[in-house]
């Protein structure tokens, strides 16, 4: 008998940022890693014989947890890949809601005969992971294997192993990021011996656990934005207005506000690039603005960000990590691994938010008007 532990991968950029991420390659966020180290523990003394993941970042940072302290080699398998998302790939949850809404229903209700675009069906999805771990499970005879996959992918393998039919499989539960699941391979069928475990995940570190989306509890659902290019011919008093807000909320009335100075690097800006300056919605209400400056620490290989603002009413709702997944998704293409914005010392609420999502300080900005730190996050691919 072979014993699989398949385990989701740990919270990484699109459960943060609510972005759409099958094959695109995310990266863990910072509370991933307490996961991860959470995992490593649960682990310890379970005797595992050889560890498999996706080929997919997540996933293989994840597998860390098992394969480095056991020393063991991590092979990586392409099958257990998460669902290949085609056109949405990389698109907020938001987004397509906004535009695509009858869509996302049938994605999130797991309708059989829904496909993405361009991208896979369940039953593809199905089909692709029972091959990959039967072939696994077949080369690993009488041993114990730690498989590393994806959410989806791990659902729908879970339904072809259990035989669930197609109609059923909306049912099927959601897991919590580093859940584990345990079956047992007979060389022929595979049982279930327990299903999405997380207790080792304490309740500060859950992600699912916050989330509402999944629930079906008649909770309100999860604020996802959308963005949109600003329109320079309506937008600009709209941009003055949130930067004035901004301004005065941080540095006081006393501070003179630079409106024409602010709003002629908005315009730099967004020749620059046509998310220069982009507008957060939650809805059809206008929830922030994001700011962009792709010419400024270009020499190393950084994306600054002039400006990221959450509208009065939307704060304390934990958005502004989804602007912060916006700037990712622009200047990630671009070839940048790290991203860089000024925030004023006694700005409190900033400092708390940006140090909780991985900026750190690398120095102070000369010749400003006000006190403002430069803080800094990598976004790169290193393991």
């Amino acid at each position: 008998m072979t014993t699989i532990y398949l385990i989701r991968h740990a919270e990484a950029e699109g459960n943060l940022y609510r972005r759409i991420h099958g094959w695109y390659n995310s990266l863990i966020t910072e509370n991933g890693f307490a996961q991860i180290a959470a995992l490593e523990e649960r682990f310890r003394d379970i005797p595992v014989d050889a560890v498999y993941s996706s080929d997919l970042y997540r996933t293989k940072t994840t597998a860390r947890a098992v394969y480095v302290p056991k020393g063991l080699e991590l092979h990586t398998h392409p099958g257990l890949r998460e669902m290949n998302l085609g056109d949405w790939e990389d698109m907020t949850f938001g987004f397509v809601r906004h535009n695509w809404p009858e869509e996302l229903a049938r994605f999130n209700a797991t309708d059989p005969d829904w496909a993405a675009p361009n991208g896979e069906g369940f039953y593809q999805l199905g089909d692709r992971m029972e091959r990959a771990v039967r072939e696994i499970a077949l080369a690993h005879p009488g041993q114990t294997v730690a498989l590393f996959s994806h959410g989806t992918a791990i659902r729908q393998f879970l339904a072809r192993a259990g035989r669930i039919p197609p109609e059923e499989w909306g049912g099927q539960p959601h897991s919590e990021n580093t859940a584990v699941t345990c079956l047992a391979f007979n060389g022929e069928d595979f049982s279930l011996v327990y299903q999405s475990d997380s207790s080792h995940v304490p309740e500060e570190l859950a992600t699912l656990g916050k989330q509402q989306w999944w629930r079906k509890s008649g909770k309100a659902e999860d604020v996802n934005l959308w963005y949109s290019p600003l329109d320079p011919a309506r937008d600009w008093d709209l941009y003055l207005e949130a930067r004035r807000e901004a301004w005065v909320t941080t540095h006081g009335p006393d501070v003179p506000f630079d409106g024409d100075g602010f709003l002629g690097h908005a315009k730099k800006n967004l020749s620059r690039t046509p998310w220069g300056v982009t507008l957060a919605f939650a809805g059809e209400a206008l929830a922030g603005v994001l700011e962009l400056d792709p010419s400024r620490y270009a020499g190393d290989n950084a994306g600054y960000i002039p400006f990221c603002y959450i509208v009065p009413e939307r704060r304390g709702q934990n958005l502004g990590i989804q602007l912060i997944g916006q700037a990712v998704s622009v200047y990630r293409p671009m070839g940048r691994d790290r991203l860089r914005l000024r925030c004023a010392p006694y700005n409190d609420r900033a400092q708390r938010f940006y140090k909780k999502y991985g900026f750190t300080k690398i120095g102070d900005e000369e010749n400003s008007r006000v006190p403002l730190e430069i803080l800094e996050k990598y976004i790169g691919y290193e393991c």
